[in-house]
């Protein structure tokens, strides 16, 4: 029976990470390293087939001398901090086997750093594992035929991670944004969509990512469509701005979810129609409205806001009156996740981050490629949140408020359904 080679067992850590096994792994914050440690396990298994002329396991007539002769534990340090590895160790061969791979580790941790992160975020390219494993000289530590080995098993393993299953996610909230990226040289920016969730252990997860012309129907809603075929259910609640393509998208595919206005586009849109004198006072209103106890008090302000203001600045209250029942849905939520889901702030802060990276990419190098490295800049970057807190408590409203939504939504199709049948005459048959 063979053995599971270090290289197999990492990826198996890895694969049991992506599926968020987190007992199997180290934690949530070990993709980064766990994907360090497959390159260069997968670097050190290509050298040593090289050096011998077979891969494990294999024997032929001619063959030359020496045989792989288990692991040793190697380190490199790196700024996610040690990460260890299993080298593996060679024995008979004419001359000791000396590893030029770990030899050239110590003063190439940055750019191991950069291919762990374009594990997932470029699939690995044949030059990106060439340029990290050459020495000083300039000469390659690895065949191109080992290279294009491992840069074909590392892009399955990103392949497998983007069609994930999504059924395990028992997701609460649900943030839908996009940002514009420069996928094609010359052309103009087109939206990326990112939808990330949060499930009812706290925990955040990328659920998807896809490119569209522009935030459209018809692109949210395939957008939408695949995160359903992948297993996503009826989330509690999610959070978007005002692209109305979003908006309508949401509300056909998850017609049994709350929608949330995101309040940070809200209050800037505001911001731009009050004079500057009143804002303060206008902003103050506005703000006690959006965090009110309740929706039936949220109403209450908003009526005050409407005697108000409704004449002294009209477009102001046009703005503030429009899609009112999805700027307070998060008050349906327990008060201390209200705060958390009334923004789309979770999805701009990673945008920030991801922006950071690709800033320092002068042109777009296609669609596919650009997702990818955005994939990695946002699973990096989304690493260090905290996450959500779920008490039984909480859990019991998040029950009770999805039992509220199923009634609504079987209330307004009730409706539909009784025009659908047939009717019936009054009178008596012959």
């Amino acid at each position: 029976m063979q053995r599971l080679s270090a290289p197999e067992r990492t990826r198996e850590e890895l694969r049991a990470l992506m599926n968020g096994d987190l007992g199997t792994a180290a934690g949530r914050g070990d993709l980064v390293r766990l994907a360090l440690r497959l390159i260069v396990e997968e670097t050190l298994e290509g050298e040593v087939s090289d050096a011998l002329g077979r891969e494990r396991y294999e024997r032929g007539e001619g063959e030359k001398p020496g045989y792989r002769n288990g692991y040793r534990t190697g380190k490199v340090k790196t700024a996610e901090g040690a990460v260890e590895y299993a080298a593996p160790q060679v024995r008979d061969t004419p001359e000791p086997f000396i590893s030029s791979v770990r030899a050239a580790l110590a003063g190439r941790t940055r750019e191991l750093e950069r291919l762990a992160v374009e594990l997932y975020a470029r699939g690995l390219s044949t030059r990106d594992i060439e340029d990290a494993f050459t020495d000083e000289t300039g000469r390659r530590l690895l065949s191109r035929a080992a290279v294009s080995e491992i840069t074909e098993r590392l892009w399955a393993e990103y392949e497998d991670f983007c069609k994930r299953d999504l059924s395990e996610h028992a997701v609460v909230y649900l943030f839908v944004d996009g940002i514009a990226e420069r996928l094609r040289p010359g052309q103009r920016r087109e939206a990326v969509l990112a939808a990330w969730g949060v499930g009812e252990d706290g925990r955040k997860v990328l659920l998807g990512l896809m490119a569209g012309s522009k935030e459209d129907v018809e692109t949210v809603r395939a957008f939408f469509q695949d995160l359903r075929a992948r297993g996503l259910g009826d989330p509690l609640l999610i959070v978007s701005d005002g692209a109305p393509g979003i908006i309508r998208a949401i509300e056909e595919c998850f017609p049994r979810s709350a929608r949330q206005r995101c309040l940070a586009h809200r209050m800037r849109n505001l911001a731009a129609k009050v004079p500057t004198d009143l804002w303060p006072e206008f902003k103050t209103r506005v703000a006690a409205c959006y965090q009110a106890p309740s929706r039936a008090i949220a109403r209450q302000l908003a009526a005050g806001i409407r005697a108000d203001y409704a004449d002294v600045l009209p477009s102001a209250f046009a703005c503030f009156d429009d899609d009112f029942g999805a700027c307070i849905a998060h008050l349906r939520l327990p008060v201390t996740h209200r705060r958390f889901a009334r923004t789309t702030n979770l999805l701009e802060r990673l945008f920030v981050e991801e922006r950071r990276r690709l800033k320092i990419i002068p042109n777009g190098f296609g669609e596919k490629p650009v997702l990818k490295l955005m994939f990695g800049a946002l699973i990096r970057a989304a690493e260090r949140w905290r996450g959500l807190r779920f008490t039984e408590f909480e859990l019991r409203q998040i029950a009770a408020v999805r039992k509220e939504l199923d009634q609504e939504y079987e209330d307004s199709i009730t409706p539909l359904a009784r025009s659908s049948q047939p009717r019936v005459s009054s009178k008596s048959a012959p």
